[in-house]
């Protein structure tokens, strides 16, 4: 007999929207998790059956997990379709969840996996919003160092240099891409992209070391040649 939980599929879309207008003020707050999971109410009552409680964790987690797969894809169609998919799985998945690890951890899991066997199915590549990366940069201090005798990025073409950024991230591997999405857009700390993708934290380092050089790379080379 087959335990899984189910959730319409309109039902979830309908939540998706409920939850992308409860959006959060800053992208870059502090991500570290309590030692108790502040979800695990909401939790151990969807396991008891109460379809609305996990109603309350879709309307929570949909702002931060459509940054994170969005950034990841650059295609707002792809991305519902993704996080439908991603909260019918967690829905289904949530009677096994034993809290071995926090639920935030948890359903982040999900959609990095989810998304990135989306990517290296479909051979899609991701564009990331110039906002974003040039607030992103800014809390990067090895980055800001290589780039300190520069003008400001917003004086710069900034068209010219968001298709050298996408190019950079385009030559990015998958693995290397969600890094950077966690790490410098979703703002992530090194321990907790480790939990997610059970990688080491000098692992998750490496990548974000090898993602940063190349897009530091691309911009010196703007900075030398910019567009007249």
């Amino acid at each position: 007999m087959d335990h899984a939980l189910a959730l319409p599929a309109r039902r979830i879309s309908d939540l998706l929207s409920s939850g992308l207008q409860a959006r959060v003020k800053s992208k870059r707050q502090a991500m570290d998790q309590p030692r108790s999971d502040p979800d695990q109410d909401l939790v151990t009552r969807t396991q008891a059956g109460e379809a609305s409680a996990f109603d309350d964790l879709v309307v929570k987690y949909t702002p931060r997990l459509y940054g994170l797969v969005y950034n990841m894809t650059s295609n707002h169609e792809d991305t519902n379709d993704l996080l439908q998919d991603i909260f019918a799985k967690a829905y289904k998945a949530i009677r096994g969840f034993r809290g071995k690890s926090s639920f935030y951890t948890w359903i982040h899991s999900i959609a990095v996996n989810m998304t990135l066997n989306f990517l290296k199915k479909r051979g899609r590549r991701f564009q990331l919003s110039l906002d974003d990366v040039e607030a992103s940069i800014q809390n990067d201090k090895e980055f800001m160092e290589a780039t300190a005798t520069s003008s400001p990025v917003r004086e710069a073409d900034l068209s010219e240099l968001q298709r050298r950024l996408n190019e950079a991230m385009m030559k990015l591997s998958d693995d290397h891409r969600a890094v950077v999405t966690m790490f410098h857009i979703q703002g992530m700390p090194h321990a907790e992209i480790s939990k997610i993708l059970r990688v080491s934290e000098g692992t998750v380092r490496s990548r974000l070391f090898y993602a940063n050089r190349q897009l530091q790379n691309y911009l010196d080379e703007f900075r030398k040649n910019p567009v007249s």
